[in-house]
């Protein structure tokens, strides 16, 4: 199964994977058998579908961070990468260089696929995969399966909306959305934008790679809870109405179910599929896909959209679940986004279809009433519904609007997704209609749900009994100020250990010394800096927020929500050394957000040359810069300070646009406070090669 829970396996080294294919049986008779009965694909289409599932899947990218960053790093692969690779030849092959992924916006998504012996032995494709992977390290660079990169794009985020991304991890999804709210940002300077992204998933060991993902883009508009996205309970916000406040359930503008599901669509680059697919892994999946589908509707604004898709091809998972949930939700519809992204070769949703619970897949059934009366087990028979099957109105649902994406009809893994938004509001569905629908449950409570064999990975999103966790919106919250619920949160994976957040205040004495030694100015919202400590420990680091975020915790219990992660780290504490008093210094990862505060004078210009001393030595001395930087620098205070490298182009390096970067001065040295492997990449770009160590100078990357 492929799991947004826990237990993802670690994919194979590269060059270890083409020996597997060679090994691997890739014959399924299940698998063909079951597929040929749904007529995914016309007859004169299966041999070459086929045969595309047994192809090495291409190796796909995206270029990342913010929008004017990523345009910057795209046109240097375009400009400098792709004309070193148009003509090489190895071993009397000619090998293409990579392209970019015609339906992807600006031209952001890039494919190549050779074999795994040029990238090891070709010293063009060798330069070019060390770029990929040191670039991928800090987060400029994104490797992201294509189809995976489709959901994101029909979501149609802007800075200002409100978005849930209800089974997140491990993150690629969730940073295409915080690109989309940071789509203002420019190369130096990001924005704090007005909308909110909730990123949550299930599995707490999932949540931290999450964190760890979407940290390559910061923001204070993002969350990450870890809660199970089928009972996902309400957020209470504020609002004044009749000059009375009250507390109503948070809407969301755009929500991204990307559910768990068997997976087979990617069966190109998971071949343990081709031994272990069979039926029940998508049947016993469904409800729980029902469920999410379901909550996401109840948490939707009237004038929201909710993305529903999976890697799987398996209809069962797919229509069905979109039409059993339309049909207990009678208030949506499919959009028609068909001539959106017209270059994204699809196929229309399915309108019938064949479910089975027979193992073997000689037998599928047309109807769930022909399933019971056959001769199958009554045990397997418990574990499907008629939900598994077409409805009777599956062509009034317009089932055809979902998208379909196919391996072999653009060189892809397989994908399902389908677009869906209110007709009506709610609250324009009478209320006997509403009533009636809010009692209907996707599975009877009696029903045991499917058990999954132990060679699938368990989904970590499945009812955990405790009923403190309902989805009713009418439930209560606990609202006690931002500290911790006087009784006990519902929990997933025992105790919640996670610290709460709490917000300072303008008059906080850390606070205010941050301000006046980083000479930031009184726009900056202070208001909205948090720590995250035990009761009564000293702040190691401080983070900011938007309002929305703020809000939200303010008036929410931390634990109810299990809150992993608020908005982003701006400031740190440094030891300056004995007898000195700690000080905060500013962190690469907060610096665009707080630099559109600083005082212009703050800031110390330097020239490439000065960019090439702080790469090359980790603490190099003041007398090694030129006199002009070294005046500007000796006038400072010991502490954190920020320099901008001004843009320059000469025989040995190209910085194409001014590079803000911050620094810390002690004494008599200085240092460049990002890490080694940011410094490497930023080497490589301006440099042409690594110059961060001696043993690594001599390492060409980008000829």
């Amino acid at each position: 199964m492929r799991s947004k829970g826990k237990g993802k396996k670690k994919s194979q080294p590269e060059n270890e994977r083409t020996d597997i294919i060679e090994k691997i049986d890739m014959n399924n008779d299940r698998l063909f058998a079951y597929y040929r009965a749904q007529k995914i694909v016309p007859a004169q289409e299966w041999e070459e579908f086929v045969e595309s599932l047994r192809q090495h899947l291409p190796t796909t990218f995206r270029v990342a961070g913010s929008r004017q960053t990523a345009n910057t790093l795209s046109a240097l692969i375009e400009d400098i990468h792709v004309p070193a690779l148009s003509d090489v030849v190895f071993e009397d092959l000619k090998i293409p260089p990579p392209v970019q992924i015609t339906w992807y916006p600006d031209g952001l998504a890039w494919q190549f696929n050779v074999p795994k012996k040029v990238l090891r032995k070709s010293p063009e494709f060798k330069k070019f995969h060390s770029f990929l992977v040191f670039e991928t390290e800090v987060g400029n660079i994104s490797r992201q399966e294509a189809v995976s990169m489709i959901p994101p794009l029909f979501l149609e985020v802007e800075p200002h909306q409100k978005v849930m991304d209800m089974c997140a991890a491990p993150g690629s999804k969730t940073a295409q959305i915080l690109e989309a709210l940071h789509a203002r940002d420019t190369v130096t300077s990001s924005s704090i934008p007005s909308g909110l992204l909730i990123a949550n998933d299930s599995d707490s060991k999932r949540t931290h790679l999450l964190i760890h993902q979407s940290a390559r883009l910061p923001s204070p508009a993002l969350m990450v809870t870890n809660l199970d996205a089928s009972n996902y309970p309400s957020i209470r916000v504020p609002v004044t109405r009749g000059g009375k406040s009250e507390f109503v359930p948070l809407r969301f503008d755009r929500i991204l179910c990307d559910v768990p599901c068997s997976g087979d669509g990617t069966i190109r680059k998971n071949m343990g599929i081709w031994k272990s697919w069979q039926p029940m892994d998508g049947n016993g999946l469904h409800s729980l896909q029902v469920r999410i589908l379901l909550r996401a509707m109840k948490m939707l604004n009237d004038d929201g959209r909710i993305v529903y898709s999976t890697c799987s091809l398996n209809p069962v998972e797919n229509e069905a679940v979109v039409a059993e949930a339309l049909n207990l939700s009678p208030a949506f519809e499919l959009v028609d986004v068909s001539s959106q992204h017209a270059q994204l070769k699809r196929r229309p949703g399915l309108t019938s279809w064949r479910a089975t619970g027979d193992k073997t897949c000689l037998r599928t059934f047309e109807s769930y009433e022909e399933f019971l009366a056959s001769s199958l087990d009554e045990g397997v028979k418990g574990k499907l519904s008629a939900g598994h099957w077409p409805p009777t109105n599956a062509q009034a649902l317009h089932l055809h609007r979902c998208m379909r994406i196919y391996p072999h009809l653009q060189d892809t893994g397989g994908f399902f997704v389908a677009v869906l938004q209110k007709k009506v509001p709610l609250d324009q569905i009478n209320g006997r209609d509403r009533k009636r629908e809010a009692s209907k449950s996707p599975e009877p409570a009696d029903v045991k749900r499917p058990r999954l064999e132990t060679h699938v990975l368990q989904a970590a999103t499945f009812d955990n009994g405790n009923t403190e966790t309902s989805s009713n919106d009418e439930q209560p919250i606990d609202v006690i100020n931002n500290h911790p619920s006087k009784s006990r949160p519902p929990m997933l994976d025992g105790v919640f250990k996670e610290n709460p957040y709490t917000y300072l205040g303008h008059n906080d004495a850390i606070v205010q010394s941050c301000i006046r030694e980083l000479q930031i100015t009184s726009a900056f919202p202070v208001h909205n800096i948090l720590v995250r400590n035990p009761d009564g420990a000293a702040a190691k680091s401080l983070y900011i927020s938007n309002d929305i975020v703020k809000t939200i915790i303010v008036n929410n219990s931390y634990e109810r929500l299990r809150l992993t992660s608020a908005g982003t780290k701006v400031f740190a504490k440094q030891e300056v050394g004995k007898g000195s008093e700690a000080q905060f210094r500013v962190l690469g990862e907060g610096l665009p957000v707080v630099l559109p505060y600083l005082k212009a004078e703050a800031i110390i210009i330097a020239n490439i040359s000065s960019l090439h001393i702080f790469l090359e030595s980790p603490y190099p001395l003041c007398t090694r810069f030129d006199n002009d930087f070294q005046q500007k620098i000796e006038v400072r205070s010991i502490g954190s300070h920020v320099v901008r490298f001004v843009a320059e182009t000469n025989d040995d390096a190209s910085l194409t646009h001014d590079l803000i970067l911050p620094i810390w001065r002690s004494k008599i040295s200085l240092a460049l406070m990002i890490d080694k492997k940011s410094k490497s990449a930023l080497s490589l770009r301006v440099f042409s090669r690594d110059i961060t160590s001696t043993l690594s100078s001599s390492r060409d990357v980008i000829s």
